[in-house]
């Protein structure tokens, strides 16, 4: 038996070691420490990418100059030079309404000899909306020698495509929405919903599939465009409720809008190598090649992705980065030294604009899998 003695002694070290324990608790963090994981995504978030220009006014096109000068279209209808002494140049006659505006952006492949650049814009004609392409040559502050390549492609509110890129054949590419005209995809003598191809000089290549400018067909609203380091051409579309694509395009093919999505399937028409499902939403748009891996933006989605090409044209697994950090991602651009560069599209009706908004950001990939 436990004398009195004993008791008293046990009962005065166990109030000892509960003042102890009192104590300890009470110079605890209030918040636990943050899990190795989270500290690291949180250091590539924050070595990811910087504000490269920032201030603007929906910017949908990014492109480079050479010696790394940056021109940016805005959707109102201005051309600009970012830099310390960021310059506007107005591009006349575009009409900015809904998602059509100043749009696309491509310099010729021998922009340091002849300056030339091309623009696809938005205007207003006696019978509404109607997108168009434009060719100038850039003097400084100024362009010139306007030139109307290709016109009367159908326009709308909604669905004008935009995307303009020059392929490793020198021909400029062009992707046009159906205008919200649905039937016009399929139409292979419309200009709607399709990937376009023209010669430099807007004249009609002698291999295009159908005597015209259209190289594929059965498209909805495609906006980015690529190709990979085996001259495949690729291209992210907008779906309609979700089933958003990315798509291997091959001349002449019908990609199936809008009679097919997804995975329905039709006799001579193209599957997407990858959609987004039928309850998941990209809202993909800008498009870009680097270091093996597709790389596009996503709009309603607020977020970058990433997807490896493989040797076969099939695709690796779909990656995503920088979920809500900046809002809406427009633009994908693979710039100098091997960095990509996004654009954001938080002003254009449809974002919860931020501080310093709209922007334009240089993104260091080699950190995306930190």
């Amino acid at each position: 038996m436990y004398s009195y003695r004993s008791s008293a002694i046990w009962l005065a070290a166990a109030v000892a070691l509960a003042a102890i324990l009192i104590v300890a608790l009470s110079q605890r963090p209030s918040k636990e420490p943050t899990k190795p994981e989270q500290t690291q995504t949180e250091v590539s978030i924050a070595k990811l990418a910087e504000n490269v220009a920032q201030d603007l006014e929906v910017p949908w096109e990014v492109a480079f100059l050479p010696a790394n000068e940056l021109r940016v279209t805005e959707r109102p209808g201005r051309l600009l030079k970012i830099g310390k002494d960021r310059q506007a140049i107005p591009i006349e006659a575009v009409q900015h309404v809904g998602e059509g505006g100043l749009l696309g952006l491509a310099l010729h492949p021998d922009f340091g000899k002849n300056q030339l650049i091309y623009l696809y814009l938005t205007t207003k004609t006696g019978e509404g909306l109607t997108n168009r392409v434009e060719r100038y040559r850039l003097d400084g502050s100024k362009v010139a020698d306007r030139k109307v390549l290709l016109e009367n492609i159908p326009g709308a509110a909604f669905h004008d495509g935009g995307r303009m890129a020059f392929g490793p054949d020198k021909k400029l590419y062009i992707t046009t929405g159906d205008a919200s005209n649905k039937p016009l995809a399929q139409d292979k003598n419309s200009l709607a919903g399709k990937i376009l191809r023209l010669n430099d000089d807007g004249s009609i290549p002698n291999d295009n599939p159908f005597g015209n400018a259209v190289w594929s067909y059965g498209h909805r609203n495609p906006q980015g465009i690529a190709w990979d380091n085996k001259e495949r051409l690729w291209a992210t579309e907008h779906g309609a409720k979700a089933h958003d694509e990315i798509n291997l395009i091959e001349r002449g093919a019908n990609y199936g809008w809008p009679d097919i999505q997804g995975d329905q399937t039709k006799n001579g028409m193209v599957k997407p190598v990858l959609h987004s499902g039928a309850t998941t939403t990209w809202a993909p748009s800008g498009l870009a090649f680097l270091d093996g891996k597709l790389y596009f933006s996503g709009l309603v989605s607020e977020t970058l992705f990433e997807i490896a090409v493989n040797q076969d044209g099939t695709l690796g697994e779909l990656k995503t980065h920088l979920k809500g950090e900046y809002g809406r991602l427009r633009a994908a651009v693979a710039g100098p030294e091997g960095k990509l560069y996004i654009s954001t599209s938080n002003r254009d009706g449809r974002g919860n604009p931020k501080q310093a908004d709209d922007k334009v950001i240089r993104v260091e990939i080699k950190n995306l899998g930190l």
